[in-house]
């Protein structure tokens, strides 16, 4: 999967510039060029008899070009990546995003967290929604703060996986994202207990933990980078997630295969994931190559319905 080409959404508030500081990251990185993209409101279709529609027109030609100008200020340092930036019409700014990426031929996606999240956290708005639910690239999601707190550089690019044909899938492409940045690639697997402790629950968990083991260590095989495995157990998604060290990590996820082909979808799993991950998540598309003949595949070790991890 390559990455010459990034697409920033940029609003001019702090979850624009959360977006912007990942983006150059990537970019920087991946020695991709990134261009800015802002989508605003439509101007009215037809005229009226006043001139209301001018006059609105005019109002949303400023407003978009002054979030461009904002975009341009915070960039004003960045000298070592090539920064173009556009407007997409659109009455909604997901879709609008998806729109502007196709038509540019952007190989990412990235934008920051919702307002409403915690601090360090990722929450998925109005835009995230739309991104995640019909974007043919993938897309990155920065947590809130992210602009005043990110570190110099991704250090590793840590994918969450459980065995089953999406998530195998994934994990081509993620490791050409890791080759890339110039990152090692971490496989990891989540096993929730749920907090049992009997002694039916242990033994259950006994087998799921040696099948995730066993299942990481074929997945890890046959790829040009560094790859390293672990499996992650906690009473729930959350704090399995916890032991994962997201310290300058960004965080892969496949979609889920309720989705359409050559899409991402998120399912409940990668949602739980995100909101719990403390560093930025990147959402792979459903778009698995041709599987060759007589490959295996295995059944999921949690019965969650989900592909990003367990």
């Amino acid at each position: 999967m390559k990455i010459e080409h990034i697409l920033a959404g940029f609003i001019p508030e702090t979850r624009g510039r959360d977006g912007l500081a990942l983006a150059v990251l990537l970019a920087r990185q991946a020695g991709a060029r990134l261009t800015v993209g802002h989508v605003h409101p439509p101007a009215w279709p037809t005229p009226g008899p006043g001139k209301v529609d001018a006059e609105w027109r005019a109002y949303i030609t400023a407003q978009a070009a002054q979030a461009l100008q904002q975009a341009r200020l915070a960039l004003t340092g960045v000298r070592d990546v090539p920064i173009g930036y556009m407007l997409e019409a659109d009455r909604g700014s997901g879709r609008g995003l998806v729109g502007l990426a196709g038509r540019i031929g952007a190989d990412a996606v990235v934008i920051g967290s919702a307002p409403r999240g915690s601090r360090g956290r990722i929450a998925l708005g109005s835009t995230a929604d739309q991104l995640l639910h019909s974007c043919p690239v993938p897309v990155a999601l920065a947590p809130r703060g992210y602009a005043e707190d990110h570190p110099p550089a991704i250090r590793r690019l840590v994918v969450a996986y459980r065995r089953d044909p999406a998530s195998d899938d994934a994990v081509r492409p993620a490791a050409e994202i890791a080759v890339a940045l110039g990152t090692p690639l971490h496989l990891i697997t989540l096993v929730v207990s749920r907090g049992m402790r009997v002694k039916a629950a242990e033994q259950t968990l006994d087998r799921l933990r040696e099948r995730a083991a066993a299942d990481l260590g074929e997945a890890a095989h046959g790829h040009d980078v560094e790859v390293t495995t672990q499996v992650l157990e906690g009473g729930d998604v959350a704090s399995a997630l916890g032991g994962a060290g997201c310290e300058g990590a960004l965080l892969v996820c496949a979609s889920s295969t309720a989705g359409p082909l050559r899409r991402v979808f998120l399912g409940d799993t990668s949602m739980k994931i995100i909101r719990a991950s403390a560093c930025p998540v990147m959402m792979l598309p459903r778009n698995p190559p041709p599987r060759p003949s007589g490959t295996a595949t295995h059944g999921a070790v949690s019965p969650m319905r989900d592909n990003c991890g367990l």
